[in-house]
């Protein structure tokens, strides 16, 4: 009832923050690598020569992310939104006429994907979210993060069906178009209203009169307006880095390789697509749970625990290769994407505060992307050596221990050194 209650008071926003998440999928690994092979004979590229061009386009987004990602504290979020669906937009036309001439021209269309929808389209989504619901953003963060989980599901089966009947280049014209038809009017549609609430939100922030819910916001955030570079000198920061950014290397790195896993383990082409399902099913558990418990407890008690899944799912794909260990690795992997996704979204805000959350986010966004940058490097080098499925899937349970014994250490400690908190002024 909570969930539904809440839905209705706030239904256009929430719906934004879904719908700029569902539609980063023409971006996220998971979808991209679905055409890893076409694109490997195209321009006639081994796994680590791929891995190798794709991580390092994306650590060009990682970069681009660090100077544009601030932007949203500064532009309207009408505006904003409209750059970056265009520049997805623009990108989905780029892969539909992408010739084969020159790896110069897979670089950029990687590189465009990957800015604006793993980067762009997921930054805008969750800092709306976590900036305008302060007591509930554990249950904002839960439900537009369903829009991964419905990306996972229907995109992926959906290429397949489309690659196979009409060609993978057409493919991608027909995401084109579509996005190109009705993404901006819809998102537009969706922030009516984006002016009053930018509104309320800068006087809760600046002036609030005093005694009212607005100024116990004022109040709490006063104490944790951090800007960037404090962050940058705190220990607990990169005490958190590595649980930060494990599931995102380790997630792509596995699913840039899928079709590598599949055919190590004698599973079907479509084992994978087919598992997505079973994927996003289990992220949307995870996620709903995940939503109240960072709204009762907080996002710092809940990502204690985030990355235990995540191990589970890697030892079944470690020890098993039966059908049925993806179908375990799906459930574990996407039940810890939901957990994680909302923990670790509401948890920057918790530590740092709202004010300059947009340049925050965009220094964690910028890593995790170098992170998704380094991992299909480094995995396609590992198999290129004839690592196995095995090999790659221990690695990564070691980091995720590692990981998590480092995570509650860096919650314990005060935050240092302490600063004083900036003159106040507007969040444009």
């Amino acid at each position: 009832m909570a969930y539904i209650s809440f839905i209705i008071a706030n239904a256009r926003l929430l719906a934004f923050g879904f719908v700029v998440t569902f539609f980063s999928a023409f971006g996220q690994t998971y979808f991209i690598s679905l055409f890893s092979g076409e694109l490997r004979a195209l321009f006639d590229l081994s796994h680590g020569e791929f891995g190798s061009l794709y991580g390092l386009a994306t650590l060009t987004s990682a970069a681009l992310m660090l100077l544009v990602g601030p932007l949203i504290d500064r532009l309207d979020l009408r505006l904003f939104t409209s750059a970056v669906c265009a520049l997805l937009i623009a990108a989905s036309f780029y892969m539909a006429w992408l010739p084969g001439s020159s790896l110069v021209y897979l670089y950029i269309a990687i590189l465009l994907l990957r800015f604006s929808g793993q980067g762009l389209m997921t930054h805008t989504g969750a800092t709306t979210m976590v900036r305008y619901f302060d007591q509930t953003r554990g249950r904002a963060l839960s439900l537009t993060s369903l829009g991964f989980a419905a990306g996972e599901a229907i995109f992926p089966l959906l290429a397949v069906s489309l690659m196979a009947t009409i060609g993978w280049q057409a493919t991608w014209e027909y995401i084109a178009l579509a996005l190109a038809v009705g993404l901006i009017p819809l998102a537009l549609w969706l922030l009516k209203g984006q002016s009053a609430r930018h509104r309320a939100f800068n006087a809760a922030i600046e002036a609030p009169p005093p005694g009212t819910a607005a100024s116990t916001l004022a109040a709490a955030t006063d104490r944790y307006q951090w800007r960037r570079r404090d962050v940058l000198r705190d220990l607990r920061f990169y005490l958190l880095l590595p649980a930060i950014l494990a599931p995102g290397f380790i997630s792509t790195g596995i699913f840039f390789n899928q079709v590598f896993i599949a055919e190590s383990r004698g599973w079907a082409p479509t084992d994978f697509a087919v598992g997505f399902v079973v994927y996003a099913a289990a992220t949307v558990a995870g996620t709903l749970v995940a939503g109240p418990i960072v709204d009762r407890y907080s996002a710092q008690t809940l990502f204690r625990y985030s990355l235990i899944p995540l191990g589970i799912a890697l030892v079944f794909l470690a020890a098993f290769d039966q059908p049925l260990a993806l179908s375990a690795f799906m459930v574990a992997a996407g039940v810890g994407t939901g957990v994680y996704s909302v923990s670790v979204g509401a948890l920057l805000p918790e530590l740092y505060g709202v004010r300059h959350l947009g340049a925050i986010r965009s220094l964690g966004t910028s890593l995790m992307v170098l992170s998704t940058a380094l991992s299909p490097a480094v995995m396609g080098l590992v198999i290129d050596a004839g690592g196995g499925v095995a090999l790659l899937a221990l690695g990564c349970v070691l980091w995720v221990l590692i990981a998590s014994l480092l995570t509650p250490v860096a919650l314990k400690l005060k935050p240092a050194p302490r600063f004083t908190p900036q003159a106040r002024r507007p969040v444009n």
